[in-house]
């Protein structure tokens, strides 16, 4: 298994590769401009009062045909969220990720096109601020404990879970992943898990440091998990006392971060 990841424009790396040099490519480009101007995304302050404040980056530029022409060059298989924004003709398969949020302002779904199949799936995952969903199998239950919600570091960024559903039903492990649109890094998460192969494009620098750092607090998160399981104690030095010894050492972590 390999990971990497670039601070470049995904058009001069994909211009680079041979003819389908990976077997899937999941990609989220921007289909519109506007939330990077403003630093946020729909209102600044959400009802329950969360703050939705993102960095002020330079303009999304929204991917031409030439774009779309390289990624099918490059991908055995492709999916391309939001194609129902582009002025571009995919193949008839669809993957509809239902966000659970009827009552939001909000889309209720966004729609993917694939060349996978013909047909049309659909993953459901709550996805709506402070509302997020449980697991995969459970994603239409909302997360009690918030405190295991994933943190939001973009605009736009998709949901771990959603990425695991897809890699779990369409890849096996060795096969390489390519996402042109990096993000907040969900993508790189779910496939560090499954052990893909994975290349990853970000072109705004200040996103592309967000997504590191994300990317190794998650990797220490598990390392401490491991370590908590296997952390020796006597009948002074409970589990729970040595579950508190790790918390606080992530929370230095996010402070040094």
């Amino acid at each position: 298994m390999t990971g990497e990841v670039y601070n470049i424009d995904c058009m001069e790396y994909m211009k680079t590769l041979p003819d389908k040099a990976f077997d899937l490519a999941v990609v989220d480009p921007p289909y519109f401009s506007g939330p990077e101007k403003r630093g946020y995304y729909g209102q600044k302050v959400s009802k329950v009062g969360v703050r939705r404040d993102y960095p002020i980056s330079p303009t999304w530029n929204i991917p031409s045909s030439e774009y779309f022409s390289e990624l099918e060059r490059v991908s055995k298989h492709y999916i391309v969220w939001g194609c129902n924004y582009y002025n571009f003709i995919f193949p008839p398969g669809r993957i509809v990720w239902d966000k659970c949020n009827d009552k939001s302002s909000f889309s209720n779904c966004e729609i993917a096109a694939t060349n996978l199949h013909n047909s049309v799936r659909i993953f459901r995952f709550m996805w709506n601020g402070m509302l997020q969903g449980k697991s995969v199998a459970e994603g239409q239950v909302m997360q009690g404990n918030k405190r295991l919600n994933e943190l939001r570091i973009h605009p736009t960024q998709k949901p771990i879970a959603l990425y695991r559903w897809i890699f779990n039903r369409y890849t096996k492990p060795g096969n390489k992943i390519l996402d042109t649109h990096l993000g907040g890094g969900s993508s790189r998460i779910a496939a560090y898990e499954m052990g893909l192969d994975f290349i990853g494009c970000e072109i705004d620098k200040k996103y592309f440091d967000a997504q590191e750092t994300r990317f190794e607090e998650y990797k220490w998160q598990k390392e401490q998990q491991l370590e908590l399981n296997f952390y020796p104690h006597d009948d002074k030095d409970t589990p729970i006392m040595c579950r508190r010894r790790i918390v606080g050492k992530l929370h230095g972590l996010r402070r040094k971060g």
